[in-house]
Formats: structure tokens, sequence, C-alpha cells
């Protein structure tokens, strides 16, 4: 069975999503936060989930904030926030820290990808085509920054030992 999350987990969250914010409202100054070609540096948080599954609920919840200035209005607030929400708590689940950046890139992939697309073209003949385009983009640029940025984080953190103990 497992635990309840501790003081020290729920302020993590509470940091994890205060920091995914702040680094989302910094990328779009220069135009990466939103769009096609995005490229969230907010994003490399989301292999955190591996080592403190409760970091999950901060991440969301700095999705949630963050959207609120989404070009692409309420679907990006409530899809893009859940995308982020299923991503963490698949990441909670994985056994292999290098498998830890796949379900970020997947469900942005594949949920972000067609929000864009739809936004672009409802759900047309030219949706699929579209689709693919962007969610290989946001995918792509998910994968970059999970893995350039996001492992080195997780490895960071999982050796210094400054992490709340991943639950059981």
């Amino acid at each position: 069975m497992k635990s309840k999350p501790d003081i020290r987990q729920i302020t993590f969250a509470a940091l994890v999503g205060a920091l995914y914010v702040t680094l989302c409202y910094f990328g779009n100054i220069f135009g990466l936060s939103f769009g096609i070609f995005q490229c969230r540096f907010a994003e490399a948080l989301t292999v955190l989930p591996f080592l403190c599954p409760t970091a999950t609920w901060g991440l969301f919840a700095g999705c949630i904030l963050s959207n609120i200035i989404s070009p692409y209005g309420l679907p990006d607030l409530i899809f893009g926030s859940l995308a982020t929400l299923i991503a963490g708590l698949l990441t909670a689940r994985c056994k292999n820290k290098w498998l830890a950046p796949l379900p970020p890139v997947i469900c942005n992939a594949l949920i972000v990808g067609a929000l864009l697309a739809w936004s672009e073209t409802g759900f047309t003949a030219a949706f699929p085509g579209l689709f693919l385009f962007n969610a290989v983009s946001v995918g792509g640029a998910e994968l970059l920054v999970c893995y350039v940025l996001g492992i080195p984080l997780l490895e960071l953190l999982d050796r210094t030992k400054v992490m709340p103990h991943r639950l059981a």
C-alpha cells in the first residue's frame, strides 16, 4: 500500500509547478513556448515524476498556469495540460530512467500535435497530414528537451540525493 505524500514531497511538487511556469513564461519571451516549433525548456522537468511521483501534480498545475497565455486558448489549456498530467502519471511508473522521457514525448506529440492540427484545419482532409507534421515537430522538440536537459537533471538530482524519496 502506498503511503501518503509527506510535506516535503508536496512542497517539492509546488516548487516544480512554480519553476515550470517560470521557465515557460521565460521561453515565451523568445517565442519558444507555444506553436508548431515549440521548445519548452520547462518540459525538461517532466522527467521528475520518475524520482518523485507527486511532482506530477506540480507539473500539471504549472502547465495549466502556463497555458493560460496560450494562443490556442481553452483547448490548449485543457488538452495540453492533460497531456502533461498523463505523461507525469506514466513517467512515475517507469522503471528505467532512460525511459522516463518517453511518456512526455509520446503524449505531447500525439495530443498537442492533434490539437495544433485541429486548430489549423479542423477535422478536414488536411488534418492527417498536418497532424503528422505537428506530431513530429512537437515530439522532436520534446525529445530534445527531455533527453538533453531532462536526463542530466534527473541524474544530478538522483546522485545528490536532494529529491524526496520515491514512493513505493
